[in-house]
């Protein structure tokens, strides 16, 4: 079966669906696995390029996967462009507050926040990396926060995770220029806040799983992140799956999902 089934299949549904803001797209799907807890947790991030039209709906199948293995998944939709407000800034302020949110949630379920990793997939692998890097973001700048929630470590699934290079290779018809609303020329403050590759050293461990066949967003990208994070000092490895295109990385049915849950056990 092609990896493409879990855009097409609707996934099990979640414990609970929560917003953690008051606009229409600022929720997230909550699944809890079995037990008392408290539950390490893992924020999931999907992708689609930033754009409207790709929900959270088809990174249900993963998020049911892990939770049944023993975590909690708390899986953020957010603003993407399309959306008012979407794009730069309100898609990275979304997942800023979903991650934070987590605090709000422990009150009433039993999470462990001393163990939260994010995990995210295509753009969302660039969210969950931006998320484990806002702690680096200068003071006074217009996503800085105070006391974000330190993650335990970030997991990326054939992540956008430079947008210079994204805009360069012009990667989904060019959708970082939309994104971000510009080129690296006209806005490069915007690629400087927003772009984890711009913000490296994350200072936090990092596993970026890249397959070789992916004609979407190219591995040389993670490789080459991977090579500078590690020369500033990074924990931070790359795991490239022979032949693995897009998709298979958020399959659980797919042979290399096993590799994307240890990357994910190796960091809880």
């Amino acid at each position: 079966m092609s990896s493409m089934w879990v855009l097409e299949t609707p996934a099990p549904p979640p414990d609970a669906r929560v917003p953690y803001g008051s606009l229409s797209h600022q929720f997230g799907d909550l699944r809890l696995p079995s037990g008392p807890g408290p539950h390490p947790v893992v924020v999931v991030v999907h992708g689609g390029f930033w754009r409207a039209k790709y929900d959270l709906e088809h990174v249900g199948h993963l998020c049911a996967d892990l939770t049944q293995r023993g975590v909690a998944t708390w899986s953020l939709e957010y603003r993407r462009v399309g959306h008012d407000g979407g794009g730069w800034p309100g898609t990275l302020e979304d997942v800023a507050l979903g991650v934070d949110f987590l605090r709000t949630l422990e009150r009433s379920h039993a999470l462990d926040l001393a163990r939260v990793v994010a995990l995210g997939h295509s753009a969302g692998g660039h969210l969950a990396l931006w998320l484990g890097a806002r702690h680096r973001l200068p003071a006074g700048g217009p996503l800085h926060r105070e006391d974000p929630l330190r993650l335990r470590g970030v997991v990326s699934l054939a992540g956008v995770v430079d947008l210079v290079c994204g805009f360069e290779w012009w990667l989904g018809d060019g959708i970082v220029d939309t994104f971000l609303g510009g080129s690296p020329v006209c806005v490069p403050e915007r690629y400087r806040t927003a772009s984890p590759a711009a913000l490296q050293p994350l200072g936090l461990p990092q596993v970026l799983v890249h397959g070789t066949g992916d004609d979407t967003v190219p591995v040389a990208m993670s490789e080459a992140f991977c090579a500078r994070g590690r020369e500033l000092g990074d924990s931070v490895r790359c795991v490239p799956l022979p032949g693995a295109g897009h998709f298979e990385l958020i399959d659980p049915r797919s042979r290399e999902w096993p590799q994307v849950v240890e990357a994910v056990r190796s960091l809880l």
